[in-house]
């Protein structure tokens, strides 16, 4: 089961929290896989750019026969840091943006993890509508010797 960090917009949360932001706190394999793109998806420009600086490293330390290893040790080295600490520097951007940790909640999917967080959450109380004239009236084609409920319906004091 995963656990997802919940974070609200600078400014407070918006009527239908479309903009509450769920971020999974743990692996995550588009990081390992693509680190580099995944880091400017997630706007943490720094962090790209020192992750392509050390691919390029360890691609051009790749090509020469004696320093093979080291290669592949900084690439695995940036897609393993990527995968485990990235989503903790997308966290930590945000909140540097003004974002608010609402809470943490543990699921074993993001629809889950959604699902749980907002059924606990009370919808706001509707404001006030005024109760004037509530009563129905009645049909302006009754005559006034028909005063009860017609063809056995209930009338509005509930009776028969």
């Amino acid at each position: 089961m995963a656990s997802y960090l919940i974070l609200t917009p600078p400014g407070g949360t918006d009527k239908d929290q479309v903009r509450t932001r769920f971020i999974r706190d743990g692996f995550s394999w588009m990081a390992f896989l693509f680190p580099t793109l995944w880091m400017l998806f997630h706007r943490l420009w720094l962090q790209a750019i020192a992750a392509f600086l050390l691919e390029g490293i360890g691609w051009e330390l790749i090509r020469r026969p004696e320093l093979f290893a080291a290669g592949v040790a900084i690439l695995l080295g940036v897609r393993i840091l990527a995968a485990l600490e990235g989503s903790h520097a997308a966290y930590r951007n945000l909140v540097a943006g003004g974002w608010r940790m609402e809470g943490l909640v543990s699921a074993p999917n993001l629809a889950a993890a959604e699902e749980i967080h907002f059924s606990e959450i009370q919808p706001k109380a509707e404001e006030n509508i005024p109760s004037d004239n509530w009563d129905i009236p009645s049909h302006p084609n009754n005559s006034s010797s028909q005063s009860g409920p017609s063809f056995g319906l209930p009338g509005y004091d509930g009776g028969r």
